[in-house]
């Protein structure tokens, strides 16, 4: 994985974000036998697949914040070909379930995606082989491709970031106070200043114009992911390096205390009280960041577009890492890598397999695509066709971009080697009984620890 940021970084951070999807009706056509990309499309010089005669696209895909952005996308598409061009929307923390339920119909989909190693475990028997298409052609490294027995079973199209989102105004505001922490934000490098800054701001909260330092940590399935899953992440990245490991069947938590530390910072030092936090959504937590009710937002660069539509401004916007008290953090970045990669139905008809590779082929080589994917979408995708002129460009990446030209490590995406969805929810659960206090961190423990045992066993038995 750190291999992988790596190149990202070579590559300058081309495209930022994440996908998305449409409410609308599933295509019509039907499924026959298996059949693999190079017996279905035709590679011409350019690398651009030809459509099979009757062809249809359906496009089931996994984040809500692009959804209109990829309808009009199809819509472009169907316009310039005549081949029509399905996107679904799954609902926000659903997409296994759905996709699960539209793969057990007659009108599946023919495009979908897997989050990496785990999820291609689930639908390997679903995904076609890309050997010779051009997303793989015009990837800039195999780094960005899931293989497996010599094939390309998935490919990334998105390279995302996650930190801690600040309001700019609402920080200086702080910084120039008497007796502030510090003096620039700049000055958070660990966790101890992290830590003295928030519980300062909630101190000083009338005098900064906030009802506290972080937004609520909403639980409910909007938000509940950015905390079992993305901040799970830090104690599972620390573990993974200093083991010098990218995967395991078993986790110590021996960084534990520090998402101890950091969980009770955020549901201490908030807007409300950790035992409302159950009701709250990412709603609320986008809304109380827009107010400025609030100095710090845990979120990632597919927030961008809801923010400036929420009614802030570039100028207003910045990210820091995720600190948790780790030896060495003070060099660590931001929260960077995908769990974004197209797969292609192998269990479509032969005309919807090729009319699905030539959409996405479209869509990395056309001027419509690409013009949507970075500037409309906000990606950073990791294909050479993307140059310079179709670079996303927003404060959320740039602070990306300047931790990178400051030397600072990304802290690689682990979370996409949890086991299972139940992990997930187990320790959101456990996180939320602590932050209630009708549950104690031993419980957080169990189900971070043991629970990892148990699903990485039950996953790998299937």
């Amino acid at each position: 994985m750190r291999k992988l940021l790596a190149i990202v970084i070579a590559a300058g951070m081309l495209l930022a974000l994440s996908v998305i999807f449409a409410a609308a009706e599933a295509p019509k056509g039907g499924t026959t036998a298996p059949a693999k990309a190079s017996e279905t499309s035709e590679n011409k010089g350019n690398g651009t697949t030809q459509p099979a005669s009757g062809g249809q696209v359906y496009y089931l895909n996994f984040k809500p914040e692009q959804a209109m952005q990829w309808e009009e996308l199809a819509k472009v598409y169907t316009t310039r070909t005549g081949v029509p061009v399905t996107v679904m929307t799954a609902a926000s923390d659903t997409y296994e379930d759905t996709l699960r339920s539209e793969m057990e119909k007659a009108q599946m989909p023919t495009l979908f995606q897997v989050n990496g190693p785990v999820g291609l475990r689930t639908w390997r028997d679903y995904c076609l082989d890309l050997s010779g298409t051009a997303l793989v052609e015009q990837l800039k490294s195999d780094e960005f491709a899931l293989r497996e027995n010599g094939q390309v079973l998935g490919v990334a199209y998105a390279i995302e970031t996650y930190g801690l989102i600040y309001r700019k105004d609402l920080l200086e505001t702080y910084c120039a106070l008497p007796g502030a922490v510090i003096t620039a934000p700049e000055d958070i490098r660990d966790f101890a200043t992290l830590k003295a800054v928030a519980e300062d701001i909630q101190r000083r909260r009338d005098e900064v114009g906030v009802l506290g330092a972080f937004t609520s940590a909403g639980m409910d399935s909007s938000s509940d992911w950015r905390f079992k899953t993305h901040l799970a992440n830090l104690p599972i990245y620390y573990e993974y390096k200093a083991g010098d490991v990218n995967v395991s069947d078993a986790v110590q938590g021996t960084y534990l205390d520090g998402y101890r530390a950091v969980w009770d910072l955020y549901i201490h030092n908030a807007t409300c009280a950790p035992t409302l936090i159950g009701g709250k959504t990412n709603e609320d937590a986008l809304a109380e960041f827009a107010l400025g009710e609030a100095v710090f937002y845990q979120n990632g660069t597919w927030a961008y577009e809801g923010l400036i539509e929420a009614g802030l401004e570039d100028e207003q916007l910045g990210m820091l890492p995720i600190y948790i008290g780790a030896p060495g953090e003070e060099n660590q970045g931001l929260c960077t890598g995908s769990e974004n990669y197209w797969c292609v139905n192998r269990k479509a008809s032969e005309a919807d397999i090729s009319a699905t590779i030539a959409f996405l082929e479209w869509c990395i080589t056309s001027d419509e695509g690409r013009d949507a994917l970075a500037h409309k979408m906000g990606f950073v995708t990791p294909f050479r066709t993307f140059g310079e002129e179709y670079t996303a460009d927003n404060p959320l990446q740039k602070a990306a971009a300047d931790y990178l030209e400051l030397g600072k490590t990304p802290v690689s995406w682990s979370f996409t080697t949890i086991p299972s969805e139940t992990w997930k929810n187990n320790v959101g659960a456990a996180l939320l009984e602590y932050a209630q206090g009708t549950g104690d961190w031993e419980a957080v423990r169990t189900a971070f620890v043991d629970g990892w045992a148990k699903e990485y066993q039950a996953a790998n038995e299937r």
